[in-house]
């Protein structure tokens, strides 16, 4: 038995709050009235043992430091001060190594999916520095954590608890108790969500297991396949610079939706610079540069990366991440 489990009588007693045992930053937390309805539900969708699935959310421990990181994304950040820590030589330089190591297979998947290989690899780069953070948490405990004492997003995080308990066990790359990765529950290189690898993940390498963790293959080609099912346009411009005009109207911008033919903006005043097919659907984003505002618009790629994070400061480090990533090894190739 478990010191969870010798506990699980007295975390039932407890309404609300948490346990602390010393000064230690180790909390356990008081059963969620939800846990058991979420029990239910599983093992009725699924067919599995609620027993086993209750123990493993016993086992499960809330994290304030996970409820700590998520009041405090780096995506709050103005772009001047984003940017930095992505743009790096070291990532830069990792990115152009990581796509020479897995060269024929990027350029495979590349090809299947349409999706351009020095995207593939800055996405991997900003998530997780190739490979090398893929987080530290317990994907229960992150997912349990904010699932039931993370009132702002719990509903989607408890889906995306529901999800996990749901996948089967060839989606997953071991045991669901073993599994770590980020404060919010996501695995792997590319950084998924359980609803992610349920809907997008594939077995590339084909033996019968998805493995985000370990398999470059089935890494490589679910960040594709995601690309690819949001709509990635192949050979299509994900953004370009554009200058106001002294007279420039005010665009109000909820998201990255592409909603406005390119003309339109050039008749509030806002004129490309460099050369762009018209009639192409866009946005405007304005970023906080080191110099002042900066414009861009932004096209369906764009939006697409998007789907990967919702932030357009995320989406504009993966998009000059990649660009540098090509350069690099443009460069390399030459030099050879």
């Amino acid at each position: 038995m478990t010191e969870n489990s010798a506990l699980n009588p007295l975390r039932r007693l407890l309404a609300v709050g948490l346990l602390w045992i010393g000064a230690t930053n180790v909390a356990l937390a008081a059963v969620h009235p939800g846990q058991a309805e979420l029990v239910r539900e599983v093992a009725r969708d699924t067919g599995k043992n609620p027993q086993a699935l209750a123990a493993l959310l016993d086992g499960a421990k809330m994290q304030q430091s996970i409820l700590d990181a998520i009041s405090r994304p780096a995506e709050g950040k103005p772009w001047k001060d984003y940017r930095p820590i992505f743009m790096t030589p070291a990532r830069i330089d990792g990115g152009v190594a990581f796509y020479q190591a897995h060269r024929a297979l990027l350029d495979r998947v590349a090809g299947e999916y349409g999706v351009p290989p020095q995207y593939l690899v800055a996405i991997i780069g900003v998530e997780t520095n190739y490979g090398r953070i893929v987080g530290h948490y317990k994907v229960l405990d992150a997912l349990v954590t904010l699932a039931f004492h993370y009132p702002p997003r719990a509903k989607f995080f408890r889906g995306e608890l529901k999800t996990l308990l749901e996948l089967p066990d060839s989606k997953l790359a071991g045991p669901l108790d073993t599994l770590m990765g980020s404060y919010a529950g996501a695995q792997g290189w590319g950084q998924f969500m359980p609803s992610s690898i349920r809907d997008f993940a594939v077995d590339e390498d084909h033996d019968g297991r998805i493995d985000l963790h370990d398999s470059a293959d089935d890494i490589i080609a679910s960040i594709a396949n995601y690309f690819h099912q949001h709509g990635w346009e192949s050979g299509a411009p994900v953004v370009a610079r554009a200058q106001p005009d002294a007279s420039a109207q005010a665009v109000a911008v909820k998201d990255a939706t592409p909603q406005w033919p390119l003309e339109q903006f050039e008749a509030w005043g806002y004129a490309p610079l460099q050369p762009l097919s018209p009639g192409r659907l866009t946005s405007l984003q304005t970023l906080q540069g080191p110099s002042g505002p900066e414009y861009w618009f932004t096209f369906q790629n764009f939006y697409v990366i998007t789907r990967y994070n919702r932030s357009p400061l995320y989406a504009m480090a993966v998009e000059q991440l990649a660009e540098a990533i090509a350069a690099g090894v443009a460069q390399a190739d030459t030099a050879r």
